[in-house]
């Protein structure tokens, strides 16, 4: 299990309050995939890095996925993403937050918005191109 070796033992506790906080990522993630306001990475990121610590199952399950697995496995080694799912992420992430903008009329909402869709934007960018 590639970065998970040198994470210490932790208590049962700790363990039960990391799987929970771990599957309420996953299905915030999987929820993610179907509406467009909720981002997906980022919770399955968590979910995965959460099992890492509690559960050597699920986390083998996350890695091993047909659906994301491979690209959970690509992004914790540093070696970024196909340059076709970065388009697609961008595309998915500017139409989602620029309907929210639209929508709120709230202007603090709208520039907090605005904010977060550039940091990502700027993250995604950044990413290293995979070749498919």
């Amino acid at each position: 299990m590639d970065g998970c070796k040198t994470i210490p033992r932790l208590s049962r506790p700790k363990k039960a309050l990391y799987f929970t906080l771990g599957s309420i990522s996953l299905a915030l993630g999987m929820l993610g995939m179907a509406l467009p306001v909720l981002p997906t990475t980022p919770f399955l990121l968590l979910a995965v890095a959460c099992y890492c610590r509690s559960s050597e199952r699920m986390y083998g399950w996350m890695l091993g996925n047909k659906m994301f697995g491979r690209y959970l496995s690509n992004y914790r080694a540093g070696k970024g993403a196909p340059l076709k799912v970065k388009a697609l992420t961008l595309g998915a992430l500017w139409l989602a937050i620029g309907y929210s903008i639209y929508a709120v009329s709230i202007l603090p909402v709208q520039i907090a918005l605005l904010a977060v869709v550039v940091v990502v934007s700027a993250h995604v960018i950044m990413l290293p191109s995979l070749k498919e």
